[in-house]
């Protein structure tokens, strides 16, 4: 069998590995993207942050037009829900994105091998197709991308009719009269908020005492807060004993995390989104002797290459959050670095986002983090209620709080929860990437009625006092 040749393949055509491919490509490098998808993207573009969040710009334009327009003195009557129109504009976006990417491959001249990939003896790289031929290549670089999946819960079935996951909430075909959620993070709340505000009952079950453990406290319980207001219902510090599927629905046995009476709940389908593990079962990494870690994620250096020299790997199948602009970070570095390059990321200063309504949005230290560092900070704050921009759009649930080091003033975290909170959270991912203090923010001129407003003033306040507040 022939082996074809390349300076660098990729194994993976999602957001890491498909910018890893355009950047070989774009410096002169014959670049190989390795992709069992018949689409590019990953599960990124496909089945992941593309099409949720064309759902939830969709649910929240719907309940929009029922519960605010006439504040606005709009008089919208006889409103009715086209489920299929709405998941027919999610699909038709999904497509136009991920014929982008094929159309970015050819432009830049990336070859596209269609195929799951993995390596053989001697470093080579087999591709097999649906149709079960074969093709070989060997590269000079390897660059492993093949990002994650949905992880299951131990004794249940996911059938993507009645117990889905992130994938299947994509595609249910009606509105659930009740939904039930497994687990509080990113994922489950904005698939959750997605058919509440299509019409669903939602009950959120996590086993930890509070929902997105991971961002700061302040801000989890006011996202807590405003999405109860909304009517989502919380079973928190509880655990899943069981699922059924029953003539009458879905039936849950449920009991609290640390012990206790047992309880049952029913519904229409059941969404388990207890979080994703790194895709790196059969690539065949024992045919070059590479190892995973306890959690089955590839180990790598600063270098981002793995134990095997020339093999390199990033995003999700490596330690680190599991986020799609991490990925391709990471992609675009290495193949900078395997140019010869300075290739860099700045791991302190990657947002986090949840796109419910209010987003929050986080980038640096939480203060749980930083009390446990003994760390020593300040903390400013702005409510958007005293913002004009927030009040004329007629969203103002949320803040903004910044903490900056008590001595220095450099801002070390910054965390909102408000209207657009994950497009603001650019301007302070900017200004932690130059080690910029709150006073350079405070006296930054931010154009005004605008939402950024609310970043200078949460500014003013740990160095002065906010003007509007």
């Amino acid at each position: 069998m022939s082996v074809q040749q390349a300076d660098v393949i990729v194994i993976g055509g999602g957001p890491g590995g498909y910018a890893a491919a355009i950047k070989a490509a774009q410096l002169g490098l014959k670049t190989v993207c390795i992709e069992k998808r018949s689409t590019l993207g990953g599960t990124c573009l496909n089945v992941g942050c593309i099409p949720s969040k064309a759902l939830l710009e969709s649910s929240e334009k719907y309940a929009e037009s029922l519960h605010s327009f006439a504040s606005h003195g709009i008089v919208a009557t006889n409103i009715k829900l086209d489920l299929g129109a709405m998941l027919a504009r999610k699909d038709k976006l999904v497509s136009e994105l991920t014929g982008g990417i094929d159309y970015l491959f050819k432009k830049y001249k990336v070859t596209r091998a269609v195929g799951h990939g993995a390596f053989s003896a001697g470093g080579i790289v087999q591709v097999t197709g649906d149709d079960g031929k074969i093709t070989s290549w060997q590269g000079k670089s390897v660059i492993i991308a093949t990002g994650s999946q949905v992880m299951e819960l131990p004794g249940v079935t996911i059938d993507e009719k009645t117990v889905v996951s992130s994938t299947g909430a994509l595609n249910l075909k009606k509105v659930p009269d009740h939904l039930v959620v497994i687990g509080g993070g990113y994922i489950g709340l904005e698939m959750g908020t997605v058919w509440q505000r299509l019409g669903a009952k939602v009950t959120v079950v996590e086993f930890m005492d509070k929902i997105v453990p991971a961002m700061d406290g302040e801000v989890g319980k006011a996202l807590h807060k405003v999405l109860e207001k909304q009517g989502i219902e919380f079973k928190l510090s509880t655990k899943v004993c069981g699922v059924t599927s029953t003539p009458k629905g879905v039936e849950l046995q449920v009991e609290p995390a640390h012990g206790g009476a047992k309880e049952k709940l029913m519904c229409d389908v059941v969404l388990v989104a207890i979080g994703r593990r790194p895709n790196t079962q059969d690539l065949g990494l024992e045919a070059i002797g590479l190892s995973l870690n306890e959690r089955g994620q590839i180990p790598v250096n600063d270098h981002f290459e793995t134990a095997i020299k020339g093999v390199y790997a990033i995003g999700d199948v490596t330690p680190g959050p599991m986020l799609a602009h991490k990925s391709e970070e990471e992609g675009i570095a290495c193949v900078e670095i395997i140019a010869g390059q300075a290739g860099h990321v700045n791991y302190g200063v990657i947002p986090a986002v949840v796109y419910t309504w209010p987003e929050v949005a986080t980038v640096g230290k939480t203060e749980e983090e930083l009390k446990a560092a003994q760390v020593p900070y300040k903390i400013g704050k702005f409510p958007f209620a005293a913002n004009g921009r927030a009040k004329a759009m007629g969203m103002t649930d949320g803040f903004v709080k910044i903490l900056a080091h008590e001595q220095t003033d450099q801002v070390l975290g910054v965390h909102i929860i408000g209207p657009q909170a994950g497009t603001l959270i650019a301007q302070a991912a900017a200004v932690m990437e130059f080690s910029a203090s709150s006073e350079d923010i405070a006296r930054t001129c931010h154009a005004h009625p605008t939402l950024n407003e609310a970043i200078k003033e949460a500014a003013m306040a740990i160095t002065g006092s906010p003007i509007h507040f």
